[in-house]
């Protein structure tokens, strides 16, 4: 796997573009992150609470209903949707959780789009009697209501973002603001593989599980690796954790899928990658959307957990140097994959997955029978279903049935 410089950089993308205020609480964690993550006794309780409190590993799964369905490739899924909570997020709360525990903070602060990050963050800070306020865009508040009760049922005060398009960028902006003022005491538990360093890193290793058990189960069902590794990309936690496992296997195509929203138009995507171009944002450069003053564009999809209009700094590297392409999926063809996936499988996405789908579907058909692709199916759409009926009761969405 790709390691960062010592100043936190991928390539030309990375670093820590922060005030000085915040540079004490960064080099803080940094210190922290490089002691304790040559442990053993640090991955010895992480494996630990994977095991007995998340449920892994997780299984990889053979799609034979849906291959048959689609002609072609064979299809995968890395069942992330299994794990206590639902998604992967829990890998990373479960690791900056025991770092701050060991660090002495008393309460935990976070960001949510989707609010999987914000339930796996609930419940880790319970299991570890932490105080824990998430902060949570205004309008994701409402499309996530049921995510949004999980997290108060845990114990967690959600604190609405009620500024700009009131989305994941302002509940990170907020959520930022929040730490910085009382740093000594709290720690910060960023949910993707964005933002200053060393978060990247740090977010990178505790997903890496996800990678590690892929490529072990894959060469235990099939004897070889994938053709294809596929993953929905917003700040890019569960898709740089699969990356990883497959990261040195030039064989493996990795392929990251952002969401092309309603369209290509200014404010109606998240494409980061496909459409936008470098920049400094939440403390880091990387590729952004930008407006035309060069702020932070306004972007837009059906979900929660992709409209962010940056992206992890590592993932930009890929991109620069080749190791990995990324593609954008319509809403529409993410809804479809939504359905598609529950109609023959009986396994109900999460939408941010149902990129990652929709975009395997359109492979498989072109494919040979003998090439695999992997999806990385990051969790399960229980928190869309409500939003989803909304969508098709409106007429707004009417789902391919065949």
């Amino acid at each position: 796997m790709t390691m960062p410089t010592a100043d936190g950089f991928f390539g030309d993308y990375g670093g820590q573009f922060v005030p000085d205020s915040i540079r004490k609480a960064l080099d803080e964690l940094t210190q922290a992150f490089e002691r304790y993550r040559e442990d053993p006794e640090f991955w010895e309780e992480y494996r630990y609470y994977q095991k007995h409190f998340t449920g892994r590993p997780s299984p990889l799964y053979f799609c034979a209903n849906l291959t048959r369905h689609c002609g072609g490739a064979k299809i995968y899924l890395k069942r992330e949707d299994l794990n206590h909570l639902g998604a992967h997020k829990v890998n990373n709360t479960l690791g900056q959780i025991l770092l701050a525990k060991r660090m002495g903070k008393k309460k935990i602060i976070a960001e949510t789009g989707a609010g999987q990050h914000g339930v796996a963050t609930a419940a880790t800070a319970a299991l570890m009697g932490m105080e824990c306020a998430i902060h949570m865009g205004a309008l994701d508040v409402r499309r996530q209501k049921l995510n949004v009760f999980r997290m108060r049922m845990m114990g967690a005060t959600v604190v609405p973002a009620e500024s700009g398009q009131q989305t994941l960028k302002e509940a990170v902006d907020e959520a930022l603001a929040a730490w910085i003022r009382d740093a000594d005491n709290t720690f910060y538990l960023l949910g993707s593989a964005v933002g200053p360093h060393p978060y990247p890193l740090m977010v990178r290793e505790f997903q890496a599980v996800i990678g590690r058990e892929a490529r072990e189960q894959m060469l235990e069902a099939e004897g070889r690796l994938p053709g294809y590794c596929v993953a929905c990309v917003g700040g890019g936690s569960n898709s740089i954790g699969i990356f990883s496992g497959f990261m040195d296997d030039p064989e493996v195509r990795l392929v990251g899928v952002e969401p092309g929203g309603r369209g290509l138009e200014y404010g109606q995507h998240a494409a980061t990658l496909c459409l936008g171009e470098p920049g400094v944002m939440h403390g880091f450069k990387s590729y952004m959307l930008k407006d035309p003053k060069g702020e932070p564009a306004e972007v837009a999809s059906c979900s929660a957990g992709l409209d962010y209009p940056g992206v992890g700094p590592e993932h930009a590297h890929l991109k620069d140097s080749g190791r990995a392409s990324y593609v954008h999926v319509s809403d529409r063809e993410a809804l479809n994959a939504f359905f598609l996936l529950s109609r023959t499988e009986g396994i109900i996405p999460a939408l941010e997955s149902s990129h990652a789908l929709a975009h395997a579907l359109r492979l498989a058909p072109e494919l040979s029978p003998d090439t695999i692709l992997l999806v990385n199916l990051s969790g399960r759409g229980d928190k869309d279903v409500e939003q989803v009926e909304r969508m098709v009761e409106s007429g707004e969405f009417v789902p391919r049935m065949e």
